[in-house]
């Protein structure tokens, strides 16, 4: 599996301040006499400087909201989407994953179904293929505090976070993401996005 890196260029400004000094000669009589321009702390050119302004506040930041999540590991529970055939995308509201954790949800395609899951880990969404090829299953459990999605039918282990094999039966068979994007309270994925996924599942590696 081709796994592409963005490299981000930074910027680094950098700012030269210039500054020029002169002093005049000493007078010439004995005792020196007060100077007769402003202290430099008063020069025109200088201005007192501001008080911080408090930092704007930035706004909320989306995020996931979940209820307390339950012990131990979480089955899946399934949902139904909805499908924009216009724009070829799939959507379900963010609050069924925050209820849930963990859901399940098909598509209907013109040879047979296809299964996905999504779920809520280390605070984020992940939206993976839901097929386990050897075995045949479509569901997985997802147990948060050891980082593991379970097969619920062969119980080979996969990483949560990246959906690789750790151990069991299936484990050549990589649970592949989608991307998805957050528009009004829904998750919206594109339908070629899970039909890329689906097929990289099938695939062993």
């Amino acid at each position: 599996m081709l796994k592409k890196i963005g490299i981000g260029a930074v910027l680094i400004a950098v700012v030269f301040i210039f500054t020029a000094c002169a002093s005049p000669p000493p007078a010439p009589e004995p005792a020196p006499t007060p100077p007769s321009e402003p202290a430099p702390a008063s020069n025109p050119g200088q201005t007192p400087s501001p008080e911080p302004a408090p930092a704007p506040n930035p706004g909320p930041t989306p995020a996931v909201a979940p209820k307390p999540r339950p012990s131990g590991p979480i089955k899946a529970a399934w949902i139904q989407v909805q499908v924009d055939q216009d724009s070829q995308t799939v959507s379900l509201p963010v609050s069924e994953l925050e209820d849930n954790w963990n859901i399940h949800f098909k598509l209907k395609t013109t040879e047979d179904d296809v299964n996905f899951m999504a779920y809520i880990f280390d605070g984020e969404i992940h939206v993976r293929a839901n097929v386990c090829p050897p075995c045949k299953s479509i569901g997985f459990s997802l147990d948060e505090n050891e980082d593991i999605l379970i097969c619920d039918r062969c119980a080979t282990i996969f990483d949560a976070e990246t959906g690789a094999g750790i151990r069991g039966a299936c484990v050549d068979y990589p649970k592949a993401a989608a991307s998805y994007e957050i528009s009004d309270g829904s998750l919206v994925i594109k339908g070629s996005d899970l039909l890329a996924a689906y097929q990289e599942t099938l695939l062993p590696g």
